[in-house]
């Protein structure tokens, strides 16, 4: 099932849809509905991945690394002196 939502876009971006949807053989609509999902399933798993660190930095038990340390393990990667991981 579908529903019609009704939008405004700048009229360069209309255009570019527009050129978008003849060169992909897709209408303006297909396109747009598959960059709103694309965008809310983003979204969601960004929001959710969040949560799920949050609740669990905010455990008791939590176990934090400083972020200079990673920083300077990272940047050492691909170095003849490569540092061990931070614990």
């Amino acid at each position: 099932m579908s529903t019609t939502l009704t939008i405004r876009i700048d009229d360069k971006i209309k255009e570019r849809l527009e050129r978008l949807a003849k060169a992909t053989a897709r209408s303006k609509s297909y396109l747009v509905s598959t960059a709103i999902n694309g965008f809310i399933e983003a979204n969601e798993w960004q929001i959710r991945e969040i949560k799920k660190a949050v609740k669990k930095a905010d455990q008791h038990d939590a176990k934090f690394i400083d972020h200079e340390d990673v920083a300077a393990w990272l940047d050492s990667w691909g170095t003849k002196n490569k540092k061990k991981p931070p614990r």
